[in-house]
């Protein structure tokens, strides 16, 4: 039962926001002594009675002796200044005090977080997992696109499977999939440093079962405050977190880029058959062998592969003098997805766009056959009973 610290006389509103049977303290000793009596709960919520400076203290505290908790933090006014100290202090969100939509939406989220960290871990769960950067150097390859629906794929055959949106002035992969970004890259920026899995845990959206995502920011400017050694700690965390984490990446070669690409366990570089994209397919892989960046684990895929342009697949080859690991087909229905919010991989496992996609997370990820089609049929009910 989650445990409201908020005086009996102003405590009705949030009762009702935070859903179900509550327990109520007045003090934050009270509700200590309630969590304390109960070891299973993961939830509580401050109210605004509470002084700022004891909730944060009692979250700092509470991170460290029970980690899964989460805090939730009610405040009459936000700034900047509070969300910094806050999430250095391990509260999971802070929301205003009068928004109660928000503060119920705060609380599932909170759940979905404790629940992630409190699953039985793997019999494997010291092996860390394999970071997959998805890269173009030309824009309109259908890089995210690829991204995502590998991500639906990888999760269909992982226990966990992360996406994260490292394009961080443009990023796509939200609107692509209708998700509200309620947290993005840039609020981990109070936790450079000393980010942890509970950090790390706040900031993703799910999306569907095994898999997560990491949204790109959406305020313009919070792009640059975004260093590439917060997001080399970022991906250090997720890959203790998921079996895989998917990066989709801007089409260009920037530190960001480059972190994301030194501890890549697989590099998926997309092209599409016209002479642009392939020019700067051929410098990307010119530039890879520069950085003295392994050639096992490349593998270049081409997109709208059957498209009638004049250029064939053993053209295309010789272009770039290195051999195809995945054609995807053309399709309508693949814009017709991006439109809908609904990776084609969710809508139709059973499209060639989706199996092509399928087959290359088998053969070049995953090494062997699987059974495809059941995660996202998951998916696609879960996106189903939503709407």
């Amino acid at each position: 039962m989650p445990i409201l610290c908020e005086p009996a006389s102003s405590a009705g509103e949030l009762v009702h926001s935070i859903g179900g049977e509550v327990h109520t303290a007045d003090t934050l000793g009270a509700a200590a002594k309630l969590l304390d009596s109960d070891p299973n709960e993961t939830l509580v919520v401050i109210g605004p009675r509470a002084p700022t400076g004891d909730a944060l203290a009692f979250s700092a505290a509470l991170r460290l002796a029970r980690p899964a908790v989460g805090v939730i933090l009610a405040r009459k006014e936000v700034d900047v200044t509070l969300l910094t100290q806050a999430l250095q202090s391990g509260v999971r969100e802070v929301v205003p005090a009068g928004d109660h939509a928000a503060l119920a939406a705060a609380c599932r989220r909170s759940y979905e977080v404790s629940r992630r960290m409190l699953a039985p871990p793997a019999e494997d769960e010291d092996i860390l997992g394999q970071i997959v950067t998805v890269f173009a150097a030309k824009g309109g390859c259908g890089k995210t696109t690829l991204a995502i629906n590998l991500g639906v794929a990888l999760a269909r055959y992982a226990r966990r499977v992360c996406i994260v949106d490292l394009d961080l002035s443009f990023g796509d992969v939200a609107i692509s999939v209708q998700l509200d970004p309620q947290r993005t890259v840039v609020d981990a920026l109070p936790m450079a440093g000393h980010l942890d899995v509970t950090g790390a845990a706040s900031l993703l959206a799910p999306y569907g079962p095994g898999l997560d995502m990491l949204l790109a920011p959406v305020t313009p400017g919070d792009a640059e405050k975004i260093p590439p050694r917060l997001i080399a700690e970022l991906l250090g965390v997720l890959r203790t977190m998921f079996d895989f984490v998917v990066v989709d990446t801007p089409a260009q070669f920037s530190e960001h880029v480059l972190t994301a690409m030194d501890v890549s366990s697989r590099l998926v570089l997309l092209t599409t058959p016209d002479v642009p994209a392939l020019k700067n397919l051929r410098v990307t892989l010119d530039m890879l062998d520069l950085l003295s960046y392994p050639r096992q684990i490349r593998s270049v895929a081409v997109n709208r592969a059957d498209s009638k342009v004049g250029l064939s697949l053993e053209h295309v080859e010789r272009v770039v003098r290195s051999p195809i690991a995945a054609q995807i087909p053309s399709s309508r229905a693949v814009p017709i997805s991006i439109n809908k919010g609904t990776p084609i991989t969710v809508e139709n496992p059973g499209h060639p766009v989706s199996q092509a996609i399928y087959r290359f997370a088998q053969q070049r990820l995953l090494g062997g056959p699987q059974d495809t089609g059941k995660t996202a049929g998951r998916l696609r009910r879960k996106k189903q009973s939503v709407a």
